[in-house]
């Protein structure tokens, strides 16, 4: 009779047994040691089709158990070549991001605990660790200390909540209340932008039911910064049309360009007009910890409301996102809800994070911050970000320098904007063309993945550098490819 292959216990009622958590847990973190020692034996991108992975699956899930060891196998065989690998050093797409060693270790310590720090009773050590870790965070970005911090899952989710916090603090909408539907005497609403700033803007003004119409994308300078004067011109124009203008969104690095828009500026207008100002830091905000780049914040100090992610530059794993606010009444007087069964005995006395956003379920994500910042330091976080904005340097000088290429943006960051723009070719729809297929190139070869974006409306490809694992000789390949492949696209 052969020997089954379950763990003990598979059968029974209860969890896996110890014994065999160890023997299974040995075998994943080898996985994970191994693919973060040699993340480059994947492509970075998948060569496959869309819905390969979900034929490859059995349609419903298994009666009976089925054995660790084969559940482990399929996921080497079925799920990491159909993954995006993010993790990996050509990863130059979008934002880079990278799952560092400890935040990875920290999210299986989240994991174990499973805990929701919905109320502080729920999550004691999740609140105050988030509390604690916020503030040193903000320390770090020279944020002054009247700012308050709460753990949210991505920057959308933040905005959304910055907003609603700005819609709550216009007096007498009583919105929370009697809603927008069926209230004639409420105005119509809006918030202002850059037409540079990001799509979660929209979406939290389309969820806040102030509709698409509730948004005002403002023109940019020649740096793509948002346009002080638009933005006078479009409150003024709004105000004497009997539109109530509620807030204005400023970008410290945008999505295409890491642009950064003129904040002090921007300040002061809310200032003078009463309007709720929140900065979307979610990239560039992580340069405060340099004092040579702090200067990105200027004028945060002043803002109602700012999101700078752990994720996207800090090298936290996905998701982890800090919202801070100066005004965390307006915020808890938005959301906060305590039905009979969540009310408890500590009051006021303690913070329940449940008060200051819609999600209930509240995972320890503060835990993984906490790692991070002791595991590198503040030295060590800042020695790697420098790497990177060197890297990104570098790779704008080869643009530069190439006689077919050019930059479409400043390398402010570590974002470099560019495209291949070949002697003689100046038809704008040509070299669309001509730069599309280019990224279709680089992106097929498995080594690099590069994302792209307009500036003034030509398509230009972005190289972001963000990832721990990534050294020069990888952007050096990047530059390689983009110089071998432009010749055939």
């Amino acid at each position: 009779m052969a020997e089954s292959k379950l763990d003990p216990g598979q059968l029974g009622p209860g969890d896996m047994d110890p014994e065999s958590f160890r023997r299974h847990g040995i075998a994943v973190v080898e996985r994970v040691a191994e693919y973060l020692a040699r993340p480059e034996r994947w492509p970075v991108l998948p060569a496959i089709e869309p819905g390969s992975l979900r034929a490859a699956l059995p349609d419903r899930a298994p009666d009976d158990p089925e054995p660790m060891d084969e559940i482990l196998a399929d996921f080497d065989r079925l799920i990491l070549p159909a993954t995006t690998h993010w993790n990996h050093p050509g990863y130059f797409a979008y934002f880079s991001i990278t799952g560092s060693g400890p935040g990875i270790l920290a999210e299986t310590l989240i994991a174990a605990l499973n805990v929701n720090a919905m109320l502080w009773r729920t999550g004691p050590a999740a609140t105050e660790l988030e509390e604690t870790t916020l503030g040193w965070l903000r320390q770090l970005l020279g944020l002054p200390d009247g700012f308050d911090g709460t753990i949210n899952d991505t920057a959308s989710s933040s905005t959304l909540y910055a907003l609603a916090a700005a819609r709550e603090a216009v007096p007498g909408l009583r919105i929370r209340e009697l809603g927008l539907a069926g209230r004639p005497e409420v105005p119509r609403l809006r918030v202002y932008c850059s037409r540079e700033a990001h799509s979660s803007v929209d979406k939290a003004v389309i969820t806040l039911g102030l509709g698409l119409d509730g948004i005002r994308r403002l023109p940019t300078d020649s740096e793509q910064r948002l346009d002080v004067r638009a933005l006078e011109a479009a409150i003024a124009e709004d105000i004497a049309a009997g539109i109530r203008p509620i807030a204005v969104v400023a970008t410290v690095g945008t999505t295409s360009t890491t642009a950064v828009d003129p904040v002090p500026e921007i300040a002061e207008i809310c200032a003078r007009e009463g309007l709720w100002l929140h900065v979307d830091a979610s990239y560039g905000g992580v340069l405060g910890l340099l004092p040579e780049h702090r200067h990105v914040l200027a004028g945060c100090d002043r803002a109602d409301s700012i999101v700078v992610n752990p994720h996207k530059w800090l090298f936290v794993p996905i998701d982890c996102s800090a919202l801070y606010t100066r005004r965390p009444e307006v915020l808890r007087a938005a959301f906060s809800l305590v039905p009979e069964y969540l009310k408890v005995p500590e009051g006021d006395e303690v913070r329940n994070l449940m008060d200051y956003g819609v999600a209930l379920g509240r995972r320890f994500r503060a835990l993984k911050l906490w790692f991070v910042l002791r595991y590198f330091g503040a030295r060590g976080l800042a020695d790697r970000l420098r790497e990177h904005l060197r890297l990104a340097r570098l790779f704008a000088g080869w643009v530069d320098d190439a006689p077919d290429f050019e930059r479409l943006a400043p390398t402010t960051m570590s974002v470099v904007v560019f495209r291949h723009h070949p002697p003689g070719v100046d038809d704008e729809k040509e070299l669309d063309a001509l730069n599309a297929r280019l990224l279709e190139r680089l992106n097929a070869t498995g080594e690099v993945f590069l994302s792209h974006t307009r500036v003034d409306g030509r398509y230009a490809l972005r190289l972001a550098v963000g990832n721990l694992r990534t050294r020069e000789e990888h952007v050096r390949r990047a530059w390689e490819l983009a110089r071998e492949l432009a010749g055939r696209a």
